[in-house]
């Protein structure tokens, strides 16, 4: 397997799993040190950590993925996933075409930085965005 393929499956399974959402083998796919920071900022401790902050944020919520692009560097792989997030508001309220883009770096077969960016803190804040696609 290419190293552009293996670093993409390592990732792609990762997503798998932390949809399921089953954090415990999310967790398998990651380095012990492993920097995990979602959109404003906020430094994320574990794949369990990212359960519990979209346990709060959604009834429940689910990628489409789109395609993935890939670069190699000297040291690592940098994956990156964009599609699309749908799903439930606590309130019951569906919700779907919320654009993501998640930035991945892969390094001797772990997933040792996670950066993520969405659409929902704008669609929190102004409702009118909050729209079924």
């Amino acid at each position: 397997m290419s190293a552009k393929d293996e670093a993409i499956k390592i990732v792609s399974n990762f997503l798998e799993a932390s949809m399921a959402p089953d954090p415990v083998r999310a967790a398998t796919y990651m380095a012990p040190d492993v920097r995990i920071t979602f959109t404003g900022g906020r430094a994320m401790a574990s794949t369990q950590a990212i359960t519990e902050f979209n346990g709060g944020r959604y009834a429940w919520v689910k990628k489409e993925l789109g395609p993935f692009d890939w670069t190699e560097h000297a040291d690592h792989a940098v994956v990156y996933s964009n599609g699309t997030l749908y799903g439930e508001w606590p309130d019951g309220r569906p919700f779907a075409g919320n654009r993501y883009l998640d930035r991945f770096e892969v390094r001797n077969g772990k997933i040792t930085r996670m950066d993520v960016w969405n659409d929902s803190a704008e669609w929190i804040l102004t409702p009118d965005l909050n729209r079924e696609s």
